[in-house]
Parts: structure tokens; sequence; C-alpha cells
């Protein structure tokens, strides 16, 4: 059977539908700006160069240890070679962050309870949450109305001061 080139074209290729790769490390990139050749990391380091132009590529996923030895060869600091996400936290950052939040829901829950079936719904719900992360205890609740002020703070209400002309419109209407 022969496939005729528009019928070729028309198959969606597996690439297309996957999303592209992202890079997670700058080996090769700081390789090249020491000046360091696969020849030489590869005696340094003691791995095979094949090994070493697989493990140079952006989108491969490297062990701790092999970039440390990329480290020993280029004397770089570690950081240099990782590239770090931009605008997300790590899992475990995001779970805590998430926690932090129910925390803080459970004790206004419970610090404005309306009934004592919800304050004692509300005293379960942040024992089992302190069962989970013991840290949350120092967690206070939600505030009522933005930040809570001394007697003695004023707010920026004070500080900016509206000129006359502003309270002399003709037109209320």
């Amino acid at each position: 059977m022969v496939l005729s080139s528009s019928a070729v074209s028309r198959q969606p290729s597996p690439t297309s539908e996957s999303p592209p790769p992202t890079s997670v490390h700058r080996v090769r990139t700081v390789r090249l700006q020491q000046g360091v050749s696969l020849r030489t990391a590869a005696r340094q380091s003691g791995t095979d160069i094949r090994q070493l132009r697989l493990q140079e590529q952006e989108t491969t996923d490297l062990r701790i240890s092999d970039l440390r030895k990329w480290q020993r060869v280029l004397d770089v600091p570690l950081s240099e070679l990782i590239i770090e996400p931009e605008g997300t936290l790590s899992p475990p950052v995001m779970e805590r962050a998430r926690m932090v939040r129910l925390m803080k829901t459970a004790a206004a829950l419970m610090e404005r309870a309306p009934s004592p079936a919800v304050h004692r719904m509300a005293t379960m719900l942040i024992n089992q949450l302190l069962e989970i992360m013991p840290e949350l205890a120092e967690v206070s609740p939600w505030h009522n109305y933005g930040q809570r002020r001394s007697l003695d703070e004023f707010g920026i209400a004070v500080e900016r001061s509206l000129p006359d002309h502003v309270f002399e419109s003709t037109n209320w209407d």
C-alpha cells in the first residue's frame, strides 16, 4: 500500500500533541561559557562522552549526583546549573500554603461560631488539622476587616488630605 504525501501530512505527529519539553538545567550552556570540552569533562568526571551528551540535553532530568559531578568539573555553584520554574511554588510549599489558609478559615469559623454546634465542629476541624500539621498551632484566624489596628494607630486616610475644591462641586445630582 502506498500512501500519498497528503495522507501522510494529515496524520498528527506524536510530538504535536504533547506539550514541548521544558528545560530543567543549563549544563551545556555553562560548559560552553566555561570553555570546557566534552573530552575534558569526561576525563574529570569519569563518565563516558556519550553519557555526558545525553546529560547535557536541557530536558534531561539529571540526578543530584550527576549535577554535583558537573558542578565539580565546571567549578561553578550548583544553582548556576539549575533552571528554576517561574511563578510557581514547589508542591510542598503550595500544600503548606493551602493548609495555612484552611487553618485560618477554621480558626475564624470557631471564633465567630453562631452556635455551640458550629463551634464544636470548628474545634474538631482544627484538631484534625493539627494532627496533620502541628506547626499550624500558631496560625491566627482571618481578620474581620483588613488589618487590625490599635487605638493609637490611624489609618492612611488621616495622612492623605483632600483639597477643598473636591467638595465644591456644583453638580451633585
